[in-house]
């Protein structure tokens, strides 16, 4: 822009106009018989009543206008240029590019930045030079748009700090105004602790940095998180600097989750994790603290590389085992409530941070192994006894059937063996089942002591909670087992088994089934027996199936085995060899058999009487 030395009008005559021009005087020349322009007038306390008044000749109108625009910028439409605040107002800011008349731009568009101020510089887009009022027509927001792009870039590559307007919420976060381009500033990118308002932040003007941009979809991503974590980063490093552990500081609850809590120590953040809160039991941290509640916490342990400071709170207070009453030891009842229960057992807290454990074991007599939630619940009140105490450790265990008697204690005397009881079936195996007769006291039922009779699994005699008549066989006091017996209750069906089913007498017998070996068959009173194959045939050369009914002739029995052995060719061979009438050939052997035997004595005979003649014929006679 040139110097300004154009010219401006002076009217001598009116003494008004002289303070406003300030002009130096000049000698008048009355060469037209009109008011002289003084050169050396300032354009902007020109004087444009007398100028523009009928005194001046048009010449010199001419002239004067002619040389003031000399003193005026270039001003091109539809370009960018530089400008001057030169007032601001609630709705327009007024703006001097050098043109023979300022700019008048709406206020909202330099909302973005709340601390303009007149003299500031500022860039603007001129729409156009002179619109039907003579104004000259200018955008600071269209100057921005068309240079924005350049702008994130440069404020991107530099590591910027720029400002931005917040415009509206969005899904995840916010709109921004960056030059013109709306960025998006990420919910997490707002602020470095957790934000529970958005709406707070809509309408204001921020510093944010720049974090990412695709150029191809000239997308922007800012931060003001950044900004905050720059300027925390070294107050960080001059706190962690100066602590020390078992430093006590105090702190305000900043953030509050599952595992712990995060306390704000003044610029930088420690963590109290949810097993440093309390020396009892919690399910959760608000438990103990809430949000934005001012505490003091202990320094245990800190990294200062990564930054990390661990808190404790409960190391503030007495350890409970600390304050444990001295004099309690083992075999003293205690009193607790239920905390936590596991299928090992139940934790019972008996004083605040005081936990004892009950084993499974140790809550019935019973030797039948269950899980704790058989007995205990969460939040049941207990008394039990202590088993074992170890102050060093800080550990305990209880135990409940202690507080109970113990019904194994003269077992002998009140279930002698041989006696009768009834029981209940409390489970069943393969090789058995278990019976209690009272509570705690159980005893087995051996498959083979369940029926006189073969049985392939017991749940084919009882089912679990059914009632059965017992008898008592044998102890095991130390283990705590006993043996039980069903059958012995009941008839032994092999005693008329044996009389009823003698070898050599013959039954009509169902055949149940048929194998290669033989047939099984079932006799009266559902006695079981078996028939070879051989001794199976019918009497017409056929072999039975399953199903037919034939006379059977025990052969065998045997009762360690409990195994009847049947024939069914024996029923009609034995009968036909009976009827069978003599052939000649064994009235032949009759008969000599008796001729033989009347030689053999008429020979003896006449032996005898020759012997008795010769006996008297020794003696003389």
């Amino acid at each position: 822009m040139e110097e300004n030395k154009t010219v401006a009008v002076e009217e001598t005559p009116v003494a008004a106009e002289a303070p406003k021009a300030e002009a130096a005087e000049t000698p008048a020349a009355e060469q037209t018989g009109h008011t002289i322009l003084n050169a050396s007038v300032d354009p902007d306390k020109f004087d444009w009543d007398a100028f523009e008044s009928e005194e001046v000749p048009g010449e010199d109108r001419a002239k004067v206008a002619e040389e003031y625009d000399k003193t005026l910028s270039k001003v091109v439409e539809n370009e960018v240029v530089e400008g001057v605040v030169t007032a601001i107002t609630k709705r327009e800011v007024i703006v001097n590019i050098g043109y023979k008349s300022e700019g008048v731009i709406m206020a909202p568009e330099f909302r973005y930045n709340p601390d303009l101020k007149v003299g500031d510089k500022v860039e603007v887009y001129v729409e156009t030079a002179e619109d039907k009022k003579g104004q000259l027509v200018l955008s600071h927001k269209k100057a921005r748009s068309l240079r924005s792009w350049d702008m994130v870039n440069q404020a991107y590559n530099n590591n910027e700090i720029v400002k931005g307007y917040v415009k509206t919420r969005t899904k995840g976060g916010m709109i921004v105004d960056i030059f013109g381009i709306e960025a998006f500033l990420p919910g997490s990118q707002i602020d470095i602790k957790p934000i529970r308002d958005y709406d707070q932040y809509v309408d204001t003007t921020m510093d944010f940095k720049i974090v990412k941009i695709n150029q191809e979809f000239r997308n922007v991503v800012v931060s003001h998180k950044a900004l905050i974590e720059a300027e925390l980063e070294q107050q960080k490093s001059e706190i962690i600097s100066k602590l020390e552990k078992g430093q006590v500081l105090e702190g305000t609850v900043k953030n509050i989750t599952n595992y712990g809590v995060f306390v704000d120590l003044g610029g930088v953040d420690g963590l109290i994790h949810i097993t440093d809160l309390s020396w009892g039991r919690i399910n959760h941290p608000e438990e103990v603290v809430q949000l934005d509640q001012k505490i003091r916490v202990v320094i245990l342990d800190f990294d200062e590389s990564k930054k990390r400071i661990a808190l404790g709170l409960k190391q503030l207070t007495v350890h409970p085992w600390d304050a444990l009453d001295p004099n309690l030891k083992v075999g003293d009842k205690v009193k607790g409530k239920v905390v936590l229960i596991a299928d090992y057992g139940a934790f019972v807290e008996i004083e605040p941070g005081v936990e004892g454990l009950i084993h499974v074991s140790e809550m019935s007599w019973s030797p039948r192994l269950r899980i704790a939630q058989d007995f205990l619940k969460v939040g049941d009140e207990v008394e039990a006894q202590i088993l074992t105490l170890d102050r060093d450790e800080k550990k305990m265990s209880l135990g409940l059937k202690q507080l109970v008697p113990n019904p194994w204690e003269n077992i002998r005397e009140k279930y002698p063996v041989g006696s009768k009881h009834t029981a209940i079936v409390r489970n069943i195996t393969n090789f058995g089942v278990f019976a209690e007769l009272e509570e705690g006291i159980e005893g087995l039922v051996h498959i083979s002591d369940i029926s006189w009779t073969k049985i392939k699994h017991p749940s084919e005699f009882v089912q679990v909670g059914d009632k059965i008549d017992v008898v008592i066989l044998d102890f095991d006091e130390e283990n705590h087992k006993l043996s039980l017996g069903h059958k012995q209750l009941l008839p032994n069906p092999w005693d008329e088994v044996e009389s009823k089913f003698a070898v050599g007498t013959v039954h009509d017998g169902k055949i149940v089934s048929v194998s290669d070996k033989g047939a099984t068959v079932t006799l009266d009173d559902d006695v079981e027996a078996f028939c070879s194959s051989k001794e199976l045939v019918k009497e017409d050369g056929t072999v039975p199936v399953a199903g037919d009914v034939l006379p059977f002739k025990v052969i065998e029995l045997k009762r360690s085995t409990k195994r009847v052995t049947l024939s069914h060719v024996k029923t009609y061979a034995e009968d036909k060899k009976s009827e069978k009438p003599a052939s000649e050939a064994d009235n032949t052997k009759k008969a000599v058999k008796k001729i033989n035997s009347n030689i053999e004595k008429t020979t003896l005979g006449d032996i005898s009487e020759l012997a008795a003649l010769k006996s008297k014929l020794e003696k003389g006679e």
